[in-house]
C-alpha cells in the first residue's frame, strides 16, 4: 500500500529539542527523519517551525522516492538488556 503524505503527517515521529546557547533560540529535530531540523527563538516558534520541515522533508522524500521508515516505537523495547562480565567482577 502507497503510502501518502498526510499518512506520514499523521504519524508521530520523535521530535528533540535543545536550546543553542551558541546562536540563541531552540533546534529542532526529529531522529527519524534524518537532516529533518530546524530552528526557532522560543520553543514554540521551533515547534511550528519543526511541523513545516517535518511536512517539507516529507514531500522532498515522496518526490525523490526517499524510503521513509514509520517512527520508532517504545513498545518495540523491553526495556532489558544482558551484559556479559568476567566472572571475578561478578564474584564481588
Amino acid at each position: 500500500m502507497v503510502k501518502t503524505l498526510a499518512d506520514y503527517m499523521e504519524k508521530s515521529y520523535r521530535m528533540e529539542i535543545a536550546e543553542d546557547k551558541d546562536e540563541g533560540g531552540f533546534v529542532v529535530s526529529y531522529p527519524d527523519l534524518p537532516g529533518c531540523i530546524t530552528c526557532g527563538e522560543t520553543v514554540e516558534s521551533a515547534v511550528l517551525n519543526a511541523l513545516d520541515a517535518k511536512r517539507a522533508w516529507l514531500e522532498a522524500a515522496l518526490g525523490e522516492g526517499i524510503k521513509i521508515y514509520d517512527p520508532d516505537n517504545l513498545d518495540d523495547y523491553s526495556g532489558q538488556f544482558k551484559l556479559r562480565i568476567p566472572r571475578s567482577l561478578h564474584r564481588l
